[in-house]
């Protein structure tokens, strides 16, 4: 847990716009699990499973609904929506050590950048020439920058990122350690000596409120930027191949691969480790299931899976005997379909 502030409730209900039912004077310094909360701390229920465990809970505050606000005898926080309520009452407590303002001194930076007053950037950081880093934004120890890359205001850039050149990141972008943005595309052309690389002339480019996660690699394009749009956020370990198009608003989850040249719409969601082909669209308000293979795009919103539910290994290998043995099952079917129809003519 950070180390943390003491905020009074009345404060609390303000910022999330809660009816606080108790005392406005109490404090509250950090959060906790129901099952786990002290006095001192805040907690919340957003899933009916969690009920039973109001019972002993000793938090200082619950953020709850108002049909289990009488569940709980202690301080509450009633809104209608106490998961998004706990999203932003968690901004209050974070307790982040911040990088100090200014250059550190051994850090490298190109006579020709330009860094804001309030920008932090970190020990044996490398700015290269042209960069611009904006107001607020702190750059955490050893995070490399090329040539002509932008990165707007409030930005944390944490530490071991590299930043390939001509890349343009928006204002309160978060990219955590071990990214790597727009390094080249997966472009070569077949010869008889094996493979001649296609240079990348593209850029990325990246919006506003952007969260990318750890080991996360974006591809710069081949000829256009790929494009990260407004509002995404992207977990661990995804990799967005060259001129891939994101809309804004969209979540992809841990282990995801979309191939390049994929355009993507706004307020998809893709679960674990969907993979998506290359050079398709896919419309916006989509949603896909875990370790779903995205073949081919879709015109319409929707819901949509292709992995295997789970089975035990006995059904499985039946499952897959039968599944071998479907395009024989299906030429008996259609010959016997066939000598019913002749026999029906008789």
């Amino acid at each position: 847990m950070f180390a943390s502030k003491s905020v009074p409730l009345a404060e609390i209900a303000t910022v999330i716009g809660a009816k606080l039912a108790g005392s406005a004077t109490h404090e509250v310094n950090s959060v906790a699990p129901l099952s786990s909360a002290k006095p001192d701390q805040l907690s919340f229920l957003s899933a009916v499973k969690y009920v039973p465990e109001l019972e002993h809970c000793n938090a200082g505050v619950v953020i709850l609904t108002a049909k289990h606000a009488d569940m709980f005898g202690g301080n509450c926080l009633i809104v209608d929506n106490p998961y998004l309520a706990y999203a932003k009452v968690t901004q209050l407590f974070d307790g982040r050590k911040k990088v100090p303002s200014g250059v550190h001194s051994s850090a490298f930076v190109a006579d020709s950048a330009r860094i804001a007053p309030s920008a932090a950037i970190g020990a044996n950081c490398v700015i290269g020439d042209d960069v611009v880093i904006g107001e607020g934004s702190e750059l955490y120890p050893g995070v490399v920058v090329s040539n002509n890359v932008t990165i707007g205001d409030a930005c944390l850039v944490y530490a071991n990122v590299s930043i390939y050149s001509n890349v343009t990141m928006g204002d309160k972008v978060t990219v955590h350690s071990n990214t790597v943005i727009g390094s080249d595309g997966f472009g070569f052309a077949p010869c008889p000596e094996g493979w001649e690389k296609v240079q990348q002339f593209g850029g990325v480019r990246i919006g506003n409120n952007v969260d990318i996660g750890a080991s996360v690699a974006i591809d710069r394009g081949a000829l256009e930027d790929t494009i990260i749009g407004d509002g995404v956020i992207i977990d661990n370990q995804v990799h967005i191949a060259h001129n891939v198009k994101i809309g804004e608003r969209t979540a992809m989850a841990g282990g995801c691969g979309v191939a390049g040249s994929a355009t993507i719409g706004a307020d998809c969601t893709f679960a674990g480790f969907v993979c998506v082909n290359g050079h398709i669209s896919i419309a916006d308000k989509s949603h896909f299931n875990g370790a779903t293979v995205v073949t081919q795009g879709n015109s319409e919103p929707g819901v949509f899976a292709s992995a295997a539910p789970l089975q035990s290994v006995q059904k499985w290998r039946r499952s897959s005997v039968r599944y071998q043995q479907l395009d024989d099952i299906a030429k008996r079917l259609n010959r016997l379909e066939k000598q019913y129809k002749q026999d029906e003519n008789l």
